[in-house]
């Protein structure tokens, strides 16, 4: 409610993803009102390819659209440099340093990026989509400058990371929300060598984090890379992770957000059973997606109430 409170004063999301003192706020408001125990820079993965010269808009039900599209290497080309993109993003920066001002060393604080992999289906796509075919197809149409382009988004990416790292930013999370609309063998060529990239190419004493929605597949790669943690979304069972990946990565996730919806003792039961399932191994306890707008607040606050319980009772043990 208080997000919601801020957000209809504005004109449209951008506003408050580009104003640094509005962005930090709502970054800390999950902080303040439930007691989570780490904070995540409020912005948007999508602020990359806009920062490419790829405007796009934020439409109210709709989601993103972007009202040109990359349609062949004319439109690669065009792009802005790296340099110019990560410094384009000069926004970002500046409301990690008043967020990391304003936290007093409370909690850590989280900065993210899309994979490659989403931001290229948005790019080519124009929008969200439940096939993103005209993306996929791409893959198969015209290979080589999808290297291209997922290259050029790769650099992006890792400028932008840099600096939010050198701007404040305690952890890294890479989000490739659309990976599971892939095939492994898709996946293995045009996705993880690019999320690959960028984890070897921030800092060694960041931890990094890689939540790849749909992606059980390609767990065993995940456990390959330079990250501390691999997130999981409520498809993807720990047991089944653990037996890829083993111990040598924490897990995090994976409550189902839509568990969220049920009454109070139900919410409680279904998180400490999701809690269970990952005991003996680090865990980062989690949802295995967003929260729903419409999901409520006791309902969330349940949840991260029964983690704290969970947590002091396991560390009896």
């Amino acid at each position: 409610p208080q997000y919601r409170a801020i957000r209809e004063k504005l004109k449209d999301f951008k506003e408050l993803v580009e104003t640094p003192q509005l962005a930090a706020e709502v970054t800390i408001q999950p902080i303040d009102e439930l007691g989570v125990d780490a904070a995540i820079i409020f912005s948007d993965i999508l602020v990359i390819p806009e920062a490419m010269g790829l405007t796009y808009e934020m439409q109210e039900k709709r989601g993103p659209w972007f009202p040109k599209t990359i349609k062949n290497q004319s439109d690669i080309d065009q792009l802005l440099d790296v340099a110019t993109a990560a410094d384009r993003l000069h926004y970002v920066y500046e409301a990690v340093k008043v967020t990391k001002a304003a936290l007093h060393g409370r909690v850590p604080l989280i900065g993210f990026a899309g994979a490659p992999w989403t931001i290229f289906a948005y790019m080519v796509e124009g929008g969200g989509s439940k096939t993103f075919s005209a993306a996929k197809s791409r893959l198969y149409t015209d290979p080589e400058a999808s290297h291209r382009l997922l290259q050029k988004i790769t650099d992006v990416t890792i400028a932008y990371l840099k600096n939010k790292i050198a701007a404040g930013c305690d952890l890294i999370q890479i989000f490739d929300s659309w990976a599971g609309i892939l095939s492994p063998m898709q996946y293995a060529v045009f996705s993880a060598p690019y999320i690959d990239q960028i984890c070897k190419a921030l800092p060694v004493e960041t931890p990094k984090t890689i939540f790849a929605k749909g992606a059980w597949f390609a767990l065993e790669s995940f456990a390959d890379m330079e990250c501390q943690t691999i997130g999981l979304d409520w498809s993807t069972s720990a047991d089944f992770a653990r037996q890829k990946i083993g111990k040598k990565k924490t897990l995090q996730g994976n409550l189902d957000p839509c568990a969220l919806y049920a009454d109070l003792p139900s919410v409680r039961k279904a998180t400490t059973d999701m809690l269970s399932q990952f005991a003996g191994a680090p865990h980062i306890a989690n949802l295995g997606h967003g929260v729903y707008p419409d999901t409520p607040l006791a309902q969330i606050k349940c949840f991260v109430e029964t983690v704290q319980e969970f947590s002091q009772q396991s560390s009896q043990f």
